[in-house]
């Protein structure tokens, strides 16, 4: 596996990081936290990069950075067709919460998409902030259908 650096800029909306590759620093892609309540954790990767770990290795030092700075917890969702992201979730400790469908707006095609939580402070459960309330939310911003 190759191990890759991260470069990292803070902003008052969100953290955002360049995944670069040790041996050339180009980037590769990003990791990035929302800071807004919801603090979705998001990723991506150039399809040759994919299988070897270095997204799990990346949000693994995000998680670490979120922990320091005394985040809570974060939230990251995944395309139940996309499993290798939702893998990605499992491998750094994120918990399945549930499922919801709504109109992707990108491809404007319906999407069923699986939220995953990982709490940063020590607590076990759903944050309540995230739980139920964002089960509203979601059905209200987005017209989804919480599975």
């Amino acid at each position: 596996m190759k191990k890759d650096t991260l470069l990292f800029i803070k902003k008052e909306q969100r953290y955002a990081y360049a995944i670069c590759l040790k041996e050339n620093n180009l980037p590769i892609d990003y990791v990035n936290i929302d800071l807004d309540d919801s603090h979705d954790l998001g990723y991506g990767l150039k399809k040759e990069y994919w299988h070897q770990g270095i997204v799990s290795e990346a949000v693994e030092a995000v998680i670490q950075q979120a922990k320091k700075d005394n985040l809570c917890y974060l939230t990251a969702t995944h395309d139940i067709k996309n499993i290798h992201s939702g893998n990605v979730m499992k491998k750094v400790g994120m918990h399945y919460c549930y499922s919801y469908k709504e109109q992707w707006m990108p491809k404007n095609r319906p999407v069923i998409f699986r939220m995953y939580q990982i709490n940063l402070d020590g607590k076990n459960g759903f944050i309540k902030n995230i739980g139920i309330n964002m089960n509203i939310l979601l059905k209200k911003t987005y017209k989804g259908q919480v599975i």
